[in-house]
């Protein structure tokens, strides 16, 4: 979710909301579409590769004969998950958890509809307005997924908001592995590569704890950690 090299032009506000957790604005910057949290740059259109990855390394993480495995993509963000998701056809169900209606909105009426509206229209996708962290902690009766796609923070050592911790917390990473299916994969999308974080994931009972890097125009890296739980 960092910004990456893109020729600087001055922003302009497309929409600003108050929300229940703060500010969010959507802004222009030339041909660039840009979310900003509170203040903090969360992402923008410039590339998404980093995004696409973690979808596409959580699908090749399960087993090859797992048949139209269930995603969860934690946050909607600008699109580029959930729209790499849909355009896999090997994928079951997928659900996408979005806290915030106003970048729901931007999708389903907005800008961003550019990148999401086939994505939205795909029978097997669903969008769920909710907090992710609450519902990965108390998720609805019978809810399980073969992977969980998480790209809610700028990392597990940078949130959007400070609750969002606990998402990264001893007990929020085994609500994760609860919520897993056996054999079920965990990716979640930093900013900045973390060995504490790939440890957490180790002492919550994750197996094939690893990383995969996107390098960025500048800085380091973008990283997706990836995790399974046992099968």
């Amino acid at each position: 979710m960092t910004a990456h090299d893109v020729r600087y032009e001055p922003p302009v506000t497309v929409e600003r909301r108050d929300g229940p957790h703060g500010e969010v604005v959507l802004r222009r910057r030339g041909a660039v579409l840009e979310i900003i949290a509170n203040g903090c740059f969360l992402m923008d259109t410039s590339d998404g590769r980093s995004e696409r990855l973690l979808v596409d390394a959580a699908l090749a993480a399960l087993p090859a004969g797992r048949r139209d495995p269930a995603v969860l993509i934690g946050g909607l963000g600008v699109g580029f998950s959930l729209a790499r998701a849909a355009e896999q056809p090997r994928w079951g169900r997928i659900t996408v958890v979005e806290r915030e209606r106003a970048v729901i909105d931007w999708h389903r009426t907005g800008p961003l509809a550019a990148v999401s509206r086939a994505a939205l229209a795909d029978p097997r996708t669903e969008v769920v307005h909710a907090d992710l962290v609450a519902l990965v902690r108390t998720p609805p009766p019978g809810a399980v997924f073969d992977a969980l796609c998480l790209d809610i923070d700028n990392g597990p050592g940078w949130t959007v908001t400070e609750d969002n911790g606990g998402l990264y917390s001893p007990a929020g990473l085994a609500a994760c592995r609860e919520l897993l299916a056996p054999g079920g994969v965990l990716a979640v999308w930093s900013a900045r590569p973390s060995e504490d974080f790939d440890t957490a994931l180790r002492n919550a009972g994750f197996e094939g704890v690893r990383t995969e890097e996107i390098a960025v125009a500048r800085g380091v890296p973008d990283v997706v950690h990836l995790a399974l739980r046992a099968a």
